[in-house]
């Protein structure tokens, strides 16, 4: 593997994976500002994806449209006291729309008092522009990803991370995917992003653990989730795909392992099974023969991840 070579064995990672923030400002369009950036008494005029529609009666007993409003910076709240029928006909929730509309604040929040609303032309870039972002930097993750990656030893375990890692189309998806739709790392670059949080943990876990098969979890960290490239489909907002909905990411995630792994000639079928029972085990041993963990990496790989996913979503969402 490219880079994956390593002189000896290394206990500790001498970087620091700092937050950026990105450049929202950076797209090769001249739309609306962001909605991070709108203030009262400011216009809107521009597209934003549509996550929630709602029909709705005022108290005075007319129908008003309630929606929401999402770019990379976060979302907004707009209502719509006038034409709501005929505003409601023209975009359904999903959907990329044009807002024009005037910036308010009600009970100290802000919303957009909607003038007209409608699907986008379809000359509207990619939807997943809409989406929000991993504000750590990508390039740095993929760095302490194939860092970490040298840390495995086992030929045959190096040689089925080569054969992701080196894989341009599935990095390439890696540092697109979202972790969830709306849970912990639910933003593009959350798979990478938690993935190496794994990885990291597992990788300091073996050097407190020395009777663990280092080889076996770190492998197992790396390649948990890559059932999540093909979970999800990016549009206005993270949906599932229909493997996703279907198969979900473990089996997926399992399947693409397997398949890899049988690609390489001599592949041994007994680290096949440990790393299998890892990926399947991942979410808790329900998914496991027996409903029971048959190896103690198993059992490290379910405990990291959740610690990762629990601690991330905490401080995303609260406790």
């Amino acid at each position: 593997m490219t880079g994956l070579r390593s002189s000896g064995r290394s206990r500790q990672i001498t970087s620091v994976i700092h937050p950026t923030v990105p450049d929202v400002r950076s797209r090769d369009h001249d739309w609306n500002v962001t909605i991070a950036e709108l203030r009262p008494g400011g216009e809107v005029d521009g597209v934003f994806a549509c996550t929630r529609k709602d029909r709705r009666t005022a108290k005075n007993g007319s129908p008003y449209l309630a929606v929401e409003l999402r770019d990379r910076t976060g979302a907004i709240p707009g209502r719509a006291f006038r034409d709501a029928d005929f505003l409601a006909g023209q975009f359904d929730r999903g959907d990329l729309v044009t807002v024009t509309g005037r910036v308010e604040r009600f009970r100290d929040e802000l919303q957009v008092d909607l003038k007209s609303i409608r699907r986008a032309a379809d000359e509207v870039p990619d939807p997943s522009e809409f989406l929000p972002v991993a504000y750590r930097d990508l390039d740095e993750l993929d760095g302490f990803l194939e860092h970490l990656a040298r840390e495995v030893y086992d030929a045959d375990l190096r040689a089925l991370l080569a054969a992701f890692l080196e894989d341009d189309g599935f990095r390439a998806e890696l540092r697109r995917a979202p972790c969830t739709r709306a849970g912990h790392h639910a933003y593009l670059g959350g798979l990478l992003e938690h993935t190496v949080a794994v990885a990291t943990l597992a990788f300091e876990t073996c050097a407190l653990h020395p009777r663990l098969n280092s080889d076996l979890l770190l492998t197992a960290a790396l390649l948990h989730d890559v059932g999540k490239t093909l979970e999800f489909q990016l549009g206005a907002e993270i949906a599932l795909s229909e493997a996703g909905a279907l198969v979900g990411h473990v089996t997926l995630g399992q399947q693409l392992v397997a398949e890899r792994a049988r690609a390489i000639e001599g592949f041994p079928e007994a680290k096949l099974h440990a790393l299998s029972h890892c990926i399947l085990g991942h979410h808790g041993p329900d998914a496991l023969p027996g409903r029971q963990f048959r190896s103690p990496e198993a059992l490290a790989l379910f405990r990291l991840n959740t610690l990762d996913a629990g601690v991330k979503g905490a401080l995303e969402h609260g406790l």
